[in-house]
């Protein structure tokens, strides 16, 4: 059972709390009360607002930038981390095998898509094609040795769960990402999938063989990330008075370096006045334009370098949230339980990347991607620099682009859902230091 280092040094059981967690009705059995109504303070890409288009589609709206340029699928019909999203799992189904004749070449090109799978995120098969590929699932390069019936390999592709009930394997064909006859050209190429393997020209191609990720140098090196000069600038907007006649500077004297000194350490936690938890992100929406009229919506960049600014202020200190006090205590059941609730077109969960065991993916690749531990913790150098994006990205933006390939529909970046969730993961950091902002892929 997973449960953050020495925060409940007694070994508080939480498997009793997971379903309590998980269902709004059941709330007054965990401690604490339920988060308050939110309207959100996130700019509009932010929101996940779901619109009907001229043609009738609906789409939600989405940032423009890249990864989630080009992604407007509406899934509103596969449920979400929402506390009123109070919709079951997908249920187990079965499907007569489609009588088309397999082909396959087609099996194999929809077993490299990118737009249904790719299958090769999870699994390797011979390639020079096939990269990056993953090892989250099993090496399928000599899967046809085994001579498999078709009708069971069919039924394991449409919904994995007919024979393994807790398989992190998504229910293809339960779900629609695959239709029938498409499983059918897939198990005609997985049956050709015979030995011997070739031997490997490239190591990086098998993912059991391939270098893991060494890092991008000194996080707090402004030669080397940008993202430090974005908060350095945050400093004209710590000056800056607004519409209410004050500035940031105005309330909090000696400057950021020391009246912000050791505060991030104590983030997310539970603010009484607003009665949920909050980031320092969710509270700047808040707290900036009641103090000084100026607006810091939540994605914005005067938001997230504010954020990365009163942050460094912690660096080098041990973080230490609150999850032992009845509302943080109640928060952090709740987000435990959405770490583990499966969502989205694929009913996957946090738990099937972060955390070790079989089939899961902590320390794995997911395609080129490799995969963290929750329990070496995820939140201490957050907001970060994306080389890959070349923009700083929050632990918010992380988890909406973290699902947006899953298929499941992002809630807006301050929801309250997110926050506690965020308050699970960062209780694994408590005791680590601080290193604001860092730089990832």
């Amino acid at each position: 059972m997973l449960r953050p280092g020495t925060v409940f040094g007694g070994g508080i059981v939480f498997a009793a709390l997971l379903s309590a967690a998980c269902a709004q009705t059941d709330k007054a059995s965990t401690a604490g009360l339920p988060p308050a109504p939110w309207i959100s303070r996130a700019i509009p890409e932010g929101k996940g607002e779901v619109k009907t288009q001229p043609d009738g589609k609906k789409m939600q709206v989405r940032y423009k930038r890249a990864p989630f340029a080009g992604v407007p699928q509406d899934w509103s019909d596969y449920r979400t981390y929402a506390y009123d999203d109070t919709r079951p799992a997908p249920p187990v189904s079965k499907a007569p095998m489609t009588q088309v004749k397999g082909d396959p070449a087609r099996g194999r090109r929809l077993f490299l898509s990118r737009a249904q799978g790719p299958c090769t995120g999870c699994h390797l098969i011979p390639g020079a094609d096939v990269w990056p590929a993953g090892n989250i699932g099993p090496d399928l390069s000599t899967y046809g040795d085994r001579n498999l019936p078709d009708e069971f390999i069919f039924t394991q592709l449409y919904d994995s769960r007919n024979f393994f009930p807790h398989t992190t394997m998504p229910p293809w064909g339960t779900t629609g990402v695959f239709k029938p006859e498409e499983l059918v050209h897939i198990v005609a190429f997985l049956k050709t999938l015979k030995g011997p393997v070739p031997p490997e020209k490239d190591p990086d191609r098998n993912p059991d063989t391939r270098a893991k990720p060494v890092g991008f140098g000194d996080n707090l090196d402004p030669t080397n990330n940008p993202a430090v000069l974005l908060a350095e600038g945050a400093m004209a907007v710590w000056s800056k008075k607004g519409p209410a006649g004050k500035a940031c500077a105005d309330c909090h004297a000696g400057g950021p370096e020391k009246s912000m000194k050791e505060a991030a350490t104590r983030y997310p936690k539970y603010v009484k006045a607003y009665q949920r938890v909050m980031s320092i992100e969710d509270f700047l929406t808040v707290h900036a334009p009641e103090t000084t009229g100026l607006q810091m919506l939540s994605q914005s960049a005067d938001n997230l370098n504010m954020t990365m600014l009163v942050k460094m202020q912690s660096n080098g200190m041990p973080l230490k949230v609150d999850v032992t006090s009845p509302e943080a205590k109640g928060a952090y059941e709740r987000g435990r339980a959405s770490f583990f609730k499966r969502v989205g077109q694929r009913n996957h969960a946090c738990a099937d990347c972060h955390t070790k065991g079989a089939g899961r993916g902590s320390d794995k690749f997911l395609g080129g991607r490799l995969l963290a531990d929750v329990e070496v913790g995820l939140t201490k150098h957050f907001p970060l620099w994306r080389t890959s994006q070349g923009q700083v990205w929050d632990m918010r933006k992380r988890m909406q682009w973290c699902m947006t390939p899953l298929g499941m529909n992002m809630l807006p970046a301050d929801a309250v859902e997110y926050a506690e969730l965020e308050l699970y993961l960062t209780a694994f950091d408590n005791g680590k230091e601080m290193s604001v902002p860092g730089i990832r892929h």
